[in-house]
């Protein structure tokens, strides 16, 4: 016998409710869809946020950022392999 796959059900405030119903509208989307791209753009904004906050970390330590300066080189030398970039 098979399951039907359960949809979670996420309680929100009154005011996000209108406010997702309003988006959604707006954009002629599902509720859910809105939703799922909201959240999508907020995942990846707090991906962007913690590598910024790692590689200004970086930036501050001279003998590390030193040691990225030199392995950028490196990798700037695989590039002269005699093959078009086009």
């Amino acid at each position: 016998m098979k399951s039907t796959p359960r949809t979670p059900n996420v309680r929100i405030s009154p005011r996000a409710h209108e406010l997702l119903r309003q988006l959604a509208d707006e954009e002629q989307r599902s509720m859910q869809s809105v939703l799922d791209r909201a959240l999508e753009r907020y995942r990846r904004e707090r991906f962007l946020r913690a590598a910024n906050a790692d590689f200004a970390a970086l930036k501050r330590d001279a003998k590390a950022w030193k040691q990225e300066l030199r392995d950028r080189a490196l990798w700037e030398q695989t590039l002269v392999d005699g093959i078009s970039k086009e």
